[in-house]
């Protein structure tokens, strides 16, 4: 038996070299070809030189790089906006990118795809020359960073995830958080009404938020309360001071005309800024509003 082992693996592997010359595309083929090769399916040696597998020499026998993106094999002219950035790869080397099979049979997919890198350095900082801009729901975001480069916020390896910054937006954009943000739906932001985002967040990070009672009214002593004491009905963006203390409107009417204080004195945090008693506050701090 031991003297009958070599012969039988050199019969084997003639056997194999056989059947890879009898039926190539049973034996070696990774997949079928592409849609677009159909027509030398059976021609392995269009694409292949013998034992050194596809070389993309071959390939430009039929795809002439100047004419990549602008024109079919067939002579006919591509549908305008094609992007025909062939013309501008550091070498014409198609097998970098496809690949003449649409798949190997066992993972189903190619393990070749487009990298930037092969871009000329001039044409890979320039991504419009074969993107176009965002459509849909991100176009407000893209068109009010019009004149930022694409590089700010993504890379070339992958568009997404991005690395937004808001800085990269004119100061009345960056204002308007509502252009490209949905306001939150829980109840303490819906009472907020039209106060600014500004009071509590910053656009550097959402949370943790920064809003600070204090710089409006200190809630220390005995008015510590809850919000719905002063925030009649979850209103945030409104107070009152009269639900508490037994203040009856027109007696501080009168107490205020009597020291000589006119106008609207529903807007006691105007000169209130605590509860320490009457004259704490300083009256209305340059730059706030009166809520």
């Amino acid at each position: 038996m031991a003297r009958l082992g070599l012969p039988l693996i050199l019969v084997a592997l003639a056997a194999i070299i056989a059947l890879c010359f009898a039926w190539p595309q049973a034996m070696l083929a990774p997949g079928p070809v592409m849609p677009a090769h159909a027509a030398i399916a059976g021609d392995c040696f269009a694409c292949h030189a013998p034992l050194r597998g596809a070389v993309a020499a071959r390939c430009i026998t039929c795809h002439a790089p100047a004419r990549i993106g602008r024109f079919a094999t067939t002579g006919a002219a591509l549908p305008a906006g094609k992007a025909a950035f062939h013309q501008q790869l550091t070498e014409p080397d198609c097998l970098a990118c496809h690949s003449d099979h649409a798949g190997p049979a066992l993972t189903g997919h190619s393990p070749v795809g487009f990298r930037h890198a092969l871009l000329q350095p001039a044409i890979r900082g320039d991504c419009r020359a074969c993107h176009t801009a965002p459509t849909g729901r991100r176009a407000p975001l893209h068109k009010a960073v019009a004149g930022a480069a694409c590089s700010e916020c993504h890379g070339t390896d992958r568009w997404q995830p991005a690395r937004f910054r808001h800085e990269l937006l004119a100061s009345a954009t960056a204002a308007r958080c509502a252009t490209c943000h949905q306001p939150p739906g829980d109840a303490m932001h819906r009472g907020i009404g039209t106060l600014s985002c500004a009071r509590c967040h910053t656009i550097t990070a959402w949370e943790p938020a920064t809003f600070d009672h204090d710089r409006l009214f200190r809630l220390d002593g005995d008015h510590a309360a809850p919000c719905a004491t002063c925030h009649v009905g979850g209103d945030l963006a409104r107070y009152t001071c009269y639900g508490c203390h037994a203040h009856d409107p027109e007696r501080v009417r009168a107490e205020h005309r009597d020291e000589g204080i006119g106008g609207n004195i529903d807007k006691c945090v105007r000169c209130h800024r605590g509860g320490e008693g009457e004259g704490e506050g300083g009256g209305e701090r340059e730059g706030e509003d009166d809520r």
